[in-house]
């Protein structure tokens, strides 16, 4: 937080650049959208999964994160944060990666699925370094993953705990458990500041970030899936929906990073308070 910061309400930029992100942040879910593209409730698309399937899906997307945070988060040109992003690029990327799974549906789940989800990883780290985030920061990276959270819930999560703050709260939570099993770990606040970490902390921080995530990500991945089973959807519709996953989360990485970036500069509870009383007007 700078030392001479104005108060987050005396920034007109900045709040309406909290505006912005929670517009974008609050938007339907990636679920609602997809229901809407298919015209059928992705309930029933899931339900007609082959029951094998619908369990190795979790594992499938747990390893493709795990392998978009070493493929994307590593090879990302670290040193120029600020740099624009390029949105369009990552989303004809995508496309492509969809055309494969629209054609081989299930078949080619274990060799699309960590294509996209690297793509989509690197559209995320894109928009972090975008909004001056430092690629090398360890913390920075566990934010790029808690953006794959923002896209459905876990079988555990009360169905009323939804909003931004909520879901970046189970992150905070694994922040507060893996504090205590690392040496040389430091927590500031909620925005989750690591400081201190080894190469081999790092990897086990990490992966146990990825494995959190991917119970959240999976959800997703499930009803995407399903959506592509489906006998009217094909490769056009595959290329669409990857599209639009990309495109998702890239709103989300960018709604994400312009609030971490504000509560760097205006401190943790002002913003959380601020994007509070913005979405409940949003609501209202």
């Amino acid at each position: 937080m700078g030392e001479l910061a104005l108060p987050l309400q005396e920034c007109p930029q900045d709040m309406a650049d909290l505006r912005r992100a929670v517009a974008l942040l609050e938007a339907p879910t990636l679920s609602a959208r997809m229901a809407n593209l298919i015209g059928t409730p992705l309930e029933f698309a899931v339900r007609r999964l082959p029951a094998g399937v619908s369990r190795g899906i979790q594992g499938v997307a747990e390893a493709a994160l795990h392998k978009a945070a070493q493929a994307a988060l590593w090879s990302m040109d670290r040193r120029q944060p600020g740099k624009p992003a390029s949105p369009r690029l990552h989303k004809l990327a995508a496309a492509a990666t969809g055309a494969l799974g629209g054609v081989g549906g299930l078949a080619t789940l274990a060799i699309e699925l960590p294509l996209s989800t690297t793509i989509i990883m690197r559209a995320v780290a894109d928009v972090a370094r975008s909004e001056g985030f430092d690629l090398e920061d360890l913390a920075t990276r566990q934010a790029c993953l808690e953006v794959f959270a923002l896209g459905g819930n876990s079988s555990g999560d009360d169905a009323s705990e939804t909003g931004y703050y909520l879901a970046r709260g189970f992150t905070a939570e694994l922040v507060r458990h893996l504090s205590a099993e690392l040496a040389g770990t430091s927590v500031s606040g909620s925005p989750g500041l690591l400081l201190g970490l080894g190469p081999k902390e790092a990897g086990k921080w990490l992966a146990r970030v990825v494995e959190k995530v991917a119970a959240r990500f999976g959800v997703v991945v499930s009803e995407k899936v399903a959506a592509q089973a489906l006998p009217v959807i094909g490769a056009v519709a595959g290329a669409t929906l990857n599209t639009m996953f990309t495109a998702y989360y890239q709103d989300m990485a960018r709604g994400h990073f312009i609030v971490r970036r504000l509560e760097r500069k205006h401190g943790f509870e002002p913003v959380r308070l601020a994007y509070g009383a913005i979405s409940g007007r949003m609501r209202a």
